[in-house]
């Protein structure tokens, strides 16, 4: 049980002490900079999956590139 201990006052000691932590403003840039990169992202497999037709529904009246290759086979 004394490990145990020491261990978690080792890691209280070095996440106050010893860890670099960022300001309010860099985790907010940071914060911007990953949200805006997700929707980039998201965005990006969205128009993507419509392109290729990749909806999932076979009476849909796009069927994209595959389903025009599709159709010619």
């Amino acid at each position: 049980m004394s490990k145990v201990k020491e261990y978690i006052n080792e890691t209280v000691t070095e996440m106050v002490h010893n860890v670099t932590w960022p300001t309010w403003k860099e985790l907010q840039s940071n914060t911007i900079i990953v949200v805006v990169a997700s929707v980039i992202f998201a965005l990006l497999i969205f128009v993507m999956d419509f392109v290729f037709g990749i909806t999932g529904d076979s009476k849909s009246l796009w069927q994209g590139v595959l389903g025009f290759i599709y159709r010619l086979f």
